[in-house]
């Protein structure tokens, strides 16, 4: 979702330019709280002409003020970010679902730049990096203080150029340099497969433009397979989310009515609420599970509330992340962007779960098998634990308290993940029950 607001920018040069030549405004009918504003924006161009004069090292103003701007965004929420014109490339060309890079997801655990997963078959993943893993530099240059977003502009590249990251794991006692040789990764968002009984299983990964595009392919090729299909597994475990607009596509697949999500913000704009849509045929109607954890988050989490509030899913696994914020990306004028945070979104029946989360209908916590070593990982941080985090709101403004987290992750192996056997095995009891009693 993007609005273009190149306006602002040039406001606050202007405002900034007029501060200089006239100082703040005496005027008895300016409000108070926009005398403070003045004066705040004056201290500004006041320290910065100070730094630019006195540092011990000539300064490039623009980096000054563009230090200014990140601290300003930074004070607001984790996910409102201000974005250079190479960094907005790389959120565009993210969507996607194409670029080149290492393959891993990451986050900031703790201060730490620390890998939440990386993505099968990629450079990252054949060379042995594993989830937990904490990058302490990149190229030889440290971590620390580093954002998200200028890590992956430093981790992704052109294919068959190398990076060196260096990374600390438990019970290693010094880093260790590993160099990758960035490829193409192609993130595939929806996966998809067949089990005995008719039962179909979908999984997605992301959300990116291509999503609601491939799950319709996807339920075509289980369709087939399962002939009649009888029930669906869908799978949005550690999904972290993506485009809305991705998130309402698939919701509408599922249902023939009702509310899909609202949207509310300080804006008109902001306030929406989408329906579903009968789509006849298209729709799928036979039973489904959906399958949720810790790592299921922002637009995994409209689906989620969506089939959940409808009446249409069952949902099973661990509460959710918990992030229901919207964010805009604003286009500015020399090419950067503005990525902030514009709206809660809440689901059908009006709960917001902004650092609550999803709580499951049944809670199925996975079982490790005995045989695998426990992942010092399992604890996966959530949207409340994020410094800064929105807190939850009510619709009508009220706040809401917020739940403790529950960390736990997934495989897709049935052998191995009781969360997955738990729905297939309700979606192979669900035909049972429906079938005739015997006189």
């Amino acid at each position: 979702m993007k609005n273009v607001s190149g306006k602002w920018s040039v406001f606050v040069i202007i405002l900034l330019g007029l501060l200089v030549v006239f100082g703040s405004s005496s005027d008895s009918k300016v409000p108070a709280k926009d005398k403070n504003i003045y004066k705040e924006i004056k201290t500004f161009n006041e320290v910065l002409d100070m730094v630019q004069k006195n540092y011990v090292d000539e300064v490039d103003p623009s980096l000054l003020i563009q230090g200014a701007i990140n601290g300003m965004i930074k004070s607001l929420d984790p996910h409102s970010a201000f974005m250079t014109p190479d960094v907005y490339k790389e959120l565009e060309v993210e969507t996607q679902g194409r670029f080149g890079g290492i393959g891993i997801e990451i986050t900031i655990l703790k201060d730490v730049l620390t890998v939440v997963s990386p993505i099968e078959d990629t450079p990252a993943f054949n060379a042995g990096v594993k989830s937990g893993d904490q990058i302490v530099k990149i190229d030889g240059k440290s971590t620390k203080d580093i954002t998200i977003l200028e890590a992956v502009k430093k981790l992704r590249g052109p294919k068959d150029t190398k990076v060196t990251i260096t990374i600390m794991r438990e019970n290693m006692i010094q880093p260790r340099d590993i160099i990758l040789t960035r490829a193409i990764i192609q993130v595939k968002s929806v996966k998809a497969k067949t089990f005995d009984d008719h039962i179909g299983y979908i999984r997605i990964a992301s959300f990116h433009e291509r999503t609601a595009v491939d799950l319709r392919k996807a339920l075509s090729e289980v369709s087939e397979k399962t002939k009649p299909m009888k029930g669906l597994v869908l799978d949005l475990r550690n999904d972290p989310g993506g485009l809305l607009n991705q998130a309402i596509e698939v919701s509408d697949m599922f249902l023939k009515s009702g509310i899909i999500v609202s949207t509310r913000g300080r804006t008109k704009n902001m306030e929406t609420k989408t329906m579903a849509r009968d789509n006849g045929d298209q729709d799928i109607i036979v039973p489904l599970v959906v399958l949720v954890n810790e790592g299921t988050a922002s637009a995994a989490e409209i689906v989620a509330g969506a089939l959940q509030d409808n009446g249409r899913a069952l949902i099973i696994g661990t509460r959710t992340f918990g992030k229901a914020s919207v964010q805009t990306v604003i286009p500015l004028e020399n090419g950067s962007a503005l990525k902030l945070t514009t709206a809660r979104y809440y689901t059908p029946k009006g709960r917001s779960i902004q650092a609550e989360g999803i709580k499951p209908d049944i809670v199925v916590r996975l079982i490790r098998p005995a045989d695998e070593k426990e992942d010092r990982f399992e604890e996966r941080v959530r949207e409340k634990d994020l410094k800064g985090h929105i807190k939850p709101v009510k619709e009508d403004g009220t706040k809401l308290e917020e739940n403790k987290a529950e960390g736990l992750k997934g495989t897709t192996d049935l052998d191995k993940d009781n969360q997955l056997k738990t729905a297939v095995d309700i979606l192979k009891s669900w035909q049972i029950m429906k079938k005739d009693p015997v006189n």
